[in-house]
């Protein structure tokens, strides 16, 4: 039995030794030969980026259009400052993003200047990096301006359209259009009519709705219109519409009658042209009002010899440029309500000429019928509601 148990704590020895050569065999063939040593790789470690500027306009940019916003843009980092100076030092304003992204310019530039733009950032690498564009913008041929009406904060009537006079002729109509807003409340349809080259009119397919708040943009300053014309200013007006004031001025049975939104105001006899010189049919709107004036027949043509006059009248409410009045005619009481006895305007008693004078804006609309004259011009003062919507629709002389 102890030979056994001998036996058996002998054989222990001899296979640890051979445990330990193997395992000296296995890590000689797996080692690299030569001198070389057996080397543990690290996790790579990601690298930090540096900041990139992207400046709007380019360096030495020629042409720079000055209604174009100039722009800076971060990537792998943050803006810290940007700053944008004509070359006489003038600052230009913008405004920097809050996280840094990005500085846009508030303002617009001028025509025929150089400036100057510089940006600095830090990037993810935690490094400053400055950036500089030094432009020019464009020289224009020629610039246009405009003047529109209705002008800001009027009240006018629901016939008056949006008027644009260009000191200059427009050869790329279609921009110019693209330059204006017209927006309302309530929101109406309308479009553009182009009378010639310098005048263009806009209006809604039908009239204002009453009390309508309008507001009108014509964003033309940087703007190419052909030609090398290029806009001058901006021009934003705001306007609304007051009371429906609608006449109706009826040749035949010699009675105007007033209707304030929809609701008859007044009638009350009237006389307008005679045959020889009959009133115009149509729609008119009204444009100016002059308590007394002098009417001289010579201003359209008409000689004294040949049966003018020159008269002063009271109450005179214009309604076309031709020289249409509504205006007091306290000689032809007697006709008023009977027969046509004018040279065309619309004769009233002195007191329904004061009554509609003190009531009258701009904008309101006077239709008249059955005087036995022609149809009057569109371009007769605001004579736009005489053309069709359709036919308005296609432009003009666009």
């Amino acid at each position: 039995m102890v030979d056994s148990v001998q036996h058996r704590m002998g054989r222990r020895p001899v296979v640890a030794i051979a445990l330990g050569a193997l395992l000296a065999v296995l890590v000689a063939a797996s080692a690299p030969s030569g001198n070389s040593t057996l080397v543990t790789t690290p996790s790579p470690v990601a690298q930090k980026s540096p900041l990139h500027l992207s400046l709007t306009p380019v360096d030495q940019a020629p042409a720079v259009w000055p209604a174009e916003p100039v722009t800076v843009y971060a990537t792998n980092g943050k803006l810290t400052q940007a700053a944008l100076a004509g070359a006489d030092g003038t600052p230009v304003a913008g405004t920097l993003a809050a996280d840094g992204s990005s500085w846009t310019s508030t303002e617009p530039l001028a025509y025929s200047r150089s400036y100057s733009l510089s940006a600095t950032g830090t990037g993810e690498d935690g490094r400053a990096v400055t950036a500089t564009s030094n432009f020019h913008t464009i020289t224009p041929d020629n610039k246009v301006a405009v003047v529109t009406t209705p002008g800001d904060d009027q009240v006018v009537g629901v016939g008056h359209p949006i008027t644009f006079a260009l000191d200059e002729p427009v050869r790329d109509k279609a921009a110019f259009e693209r330059a204006v807003s017209v927006t309302s409340e309530p929101s109406v349809p309308g479009g553009f009519y182009w009378f010639d080259d310098r005048h263009v009119h806009w209006r809604p397919a039908g009239y204002w709705p009453a009390h309508t708040s309008v507001h009108v943009r014509a964003k033309i300053f940087g703007k190419d219109f052909g030609g090398g014309l290029f806009g001058q200013a901006d021009v934003t007006t705001n306007f609304t519409i007051g009371d429906a004031v609608i006449t109706e001025a009826d040749g035949g049975s010699h009675q105007m009658t007033v209707s304030i939104n929809g609701q008859v105001a007044r009638t009350a006899p009237i006389s307008m042209g005679k045959p020889g010189s009959p009133t115009d049919n149509g729609t008119y709107v009204v444009t100016e009002k002059l308590a007394h004036m002098i009417m001289d027949s010579r201003t359209y043509g008409l000689a004294l010899d040949a049966g003018g006059y020159v008269t002063p009248v009271d109450w005179a409410t214009r309604i076309s440029a031709g020289g249409i009045f509504v205006h007091s005619a306290p000689w032809s009481v007697g006709d008023q309500g009977y027969r046509n006895v004018s040279h065309g305007c619309i004769n009233a008693s002195p007191e329904v000429a004061n009554w509609f004078y003190n009531l009258a804006k701009p904008g309101d609309v006077v239709t008249v019928t059955n005087s036995g004259g022609p149809t009057l011009n569109p371009q007769d003062g605001l004579g736009d509601w005489n053309i069709p919507w359709d036919q308005w629709q296609t432009g003009g002389n666009r």
